[in-house]
């Protein structure tokens, strides 16, 4: 009588979890215990991917190419004997289609600001997967710690304009898990918001005055000035 076989064990051996299109990945389906021959079945959403049979106690290597979203999700791997009906299932492995993020878009409910004022920086990737993980600075410099969004929503940063070199250019960074691509935001400048002065008010209230003491001249003339320069003669 075979041996009875163990649980065989699923293993990634070239490629990553995270696949982008395009990408080769290599599985390893293994029972560590058995009398060979081994017949061993690749599943994806329990559907018959591919199977080999091992005439020896080596692995079965799967190679599979990620050319749609169909091709990502859960596999699991199948070991059974050639003679014999039952089986054993592996641990399963989940693929994740990933795609690299867009150029994000930095923006701020308000483009004006004065000294001594809170403003807010928002800066958002719509596409790309996630999480996204955002950076914001100001010309090079960088002016917060990374913020990672787990949903598809903007990471904002709050700053306190405290005086005119806090009117630089600002930017913002973002990068998902697809490898060496970072996108960089357009460049976003707050203008300094004119201030009125404090004598403006008074300047106006003085002005207002002295016309209207005009226009009571203008309209007293017909009615008192003439009469009493006609009454004079």
């Amino acid at each position: 009588f075979p041996e009875m076989l163990s649980n065989p064990k699923l293993v990634l051996v070239q490629g990553a979890l995270n696949v982008v299109m395009k990408q080769n990945v290599t599985l390893s389906c293994l029972s560590e215990s058995g009398s060979p021959p081994v017949r061993y079945t690749l599943f994806r959403h329990n559907q018959q991917v591919s199977a080999l049979n091992r005439s020896d106690l080596t692995p079965a290597l799967f190679t599979l190419t990620i050319s749609s979203a169909s091709d990502v999700g859960e596999y699991k791997c199948k070991a059974e004997y050639t003679s014999s009906s039952g089986g054993k299932y592996s641990n399963s492995l989940n693929f994740t289609l990933i795609e690299p993020v867009s150029k994000p878009v930095l923006s701020s409910p308000t483009s004006q600001a004065k000294k001594g004022q809170n403003v807010t920086l928002s800066c958002l990737s719509e596409n790309g997967s996630l999480p996204i993980t955002y950076l914001f600075f100001k010309g090079a410099q960088n002016i917060s710690p990374q913020k990672t969004m787990q949903k598809r929503e903007a990471a904002v940063i709050f700053l306190f304009i405290d005086s005119l070199s806090d009117f630089g250019t600002y930017k913002c960074k973002a990068n998902n898990s697809f490898p060496n691509i970072t996108k960089y935001s357009n460049g976003f400048n707050f203008t300094l918001a004119e201030e009125r002065s404090h004598s403006q008010p008074l300047i106006i209230s003085l002005g207002l005055i002295l016309l209207l003491l005009i226009i009571g001249f203008a309209l007293a003339i017909p009615f008192f000035i003439i009469p009493l320069y006609k009454a004079s003669e």
